[in-house]
């Protein structure tokens, strides 16, 4: 089995955007990322995932690319830039891809603009629609690194920057690329946020994945970028699941039979057995469908043998297009050398007995993480498994 490592990651999230402090805030269920705003529902305030760190500025040459979209991508961007510079030396630009999964863009730019254009009869000077268009970012970091090598954006829901991992697997081994930029980005924005009140899915207040009272999720915000390489590293992709179900354009099929499959089929990818698995990242956006979903299918692939399980959603947000992105950077920071804690799930304590139960994370609990699975499915039944694990 060939492997890919994963030398190097980036990130700029609700917990931060340096590896200590969010690694600090995550093992602490820390919730400050976690705000209040009365700016994105048209008729209530909400509580959202909000990246409070200070953003980079784009360079004036890359200027047409400028949102907050691109600012938080920059963010994680310039963690990672020294090892994209030394693998242009290595490589040659031409041999370095780009990858990104997104949902919603820069689109915040545009609702700015077309207020300023109702309060003036015209756009402001400084937009363009590109800097809301779905391939912006992947097309902004491939010029910020001066790279010529492939170059796209995958926009699947919220499975967006889980499946960028499977698609630079196969350039890998296609040897199309030596190495491949992979991640997502998503900023917070009215049309995300009113869209999914207009389906009831806002929480009201603190999301609780698997409790019994839970109501809906909390939208979140941030990036995450890795560079991806044949060869063994101190982290790994081992396993990499798809599956499309396509069973409703936004309710999961109720016994997760493409979760069931992408599970799976990440497991075959990495050679390992159920029991294997040490953590699980759980989808766990806290509504009623997805939690009843997720919890039969970690049931019926697991049996006897799940191991721990914790949402990261209650403390980041959900950050849709990037939340597959964000939460492999936290399996990532979850199998450094180091580490033995497992994140806490954020919650009220009261499970829905109508589902299967899961060994939730509770605080300061350890495990010797080797393998971590982390869950992603999305609107349409368009579902990814990711598993990465502990390398040399």
């Amino acid at each position: 089995m060939t492997s890919i490592a994963i030398n190097n990651m980036g990130l700029c999230t609700p917990l931060g955007n340096d590896h200590k402090s969010v690694t600090q805030n995550l093992i602490a269920a820390n919730t400050d990322g976690m705000q209040w705003r009365n700016d994105l529902l048209f008729n209530a305030s909400t509580l959202v995932g909000q990246v409070s760190t200070a953003l980079p500025t784009l360079p004036k040459h890359l200027s047409q690319f400028d949102c907050r979209n691109n600012r938080i991508l920059l963010s994680s961007a310039l963690q990672i830039e020294a090892a994209v510079t030394k693998a242009k030396t290595q490589f040659g630009s031409d041999r370095i891809g780009v990858i990104i999964g997104t949902s919603t863009s820069g689109i915040s730019k545009g609702e700015s603009a077309l207020k300023y254009r109702k309060q003036h009869g015209h756009f402001p000077n400084s937009y363009h629609y590109f800097q809301q268009e779905l391939g912006s970012s992947s097309d902004f970091l491939r010029q910020l690194f001066e790279l010529s090598g492939p170059c796209y954006t995958v926009s699947t829901a919220c499975s967006s920057s889980t499946k960028v991992f499977a698609s630079a697997k196969r350039m890998l081994l296609a040897n199309l690329c030596d190495m491949v930029i992979v991640g997502g980005v998503d900023s917070l924005c009215q049309l995300t946020l009113n869209g999914f009140a207009s389906l009831e899915s806002v929480s009201k207040g603190h999301c609780k994945p698997f409790s019994k009272n839970r109501d809906g999720i909390n939208i979140g915000e941030g990036s995450a970028l890795f560079t991806l390489e044949l060869g063994q590293g101190q982290v790994n992709l081992s396993g990499i699941g798809e599956s499309s179900d396509a069973h409703h354009i936004s309710a999961p099929h109720p016994d997760g039979e493409g979760a069931i499959t992408a599970m799976q089929a990440a497991l075959r990818d990495a050679s390992l057995r159920p029991e294997d698995i040490s953590y699980i990242n759980l989808h766990g956006t806290a509504t009623p469908k997805n939690d009843a979903m997720e919890s039969r299918a970690i049931n019926s692939v697991f049996g006897d043998n799940i191991p721990l399980c914790s949402s990261t959603k209650p403390i980041t947000g959900h950050a849709l297009g990037a939340a597959g992105a964000i939460e492999a950077a936290l399996a990532f920071l979850l199998l450094q050398p180091e580490q033995k804690q497992l994140p806490p799930h954020k919650w009220d304590g009261e499970p829905d007995l109508q589902d299967p139960q899961l060994p939730l994370v509770i605080n300061k609990q350890e495990a010797n993480i080797e393998h971590v699975m982390s869950n992603s499915f999305a609107f349409g039944g368009s579902n990814a498994c990711l598993i990465l694990s502990r390398g040399i």
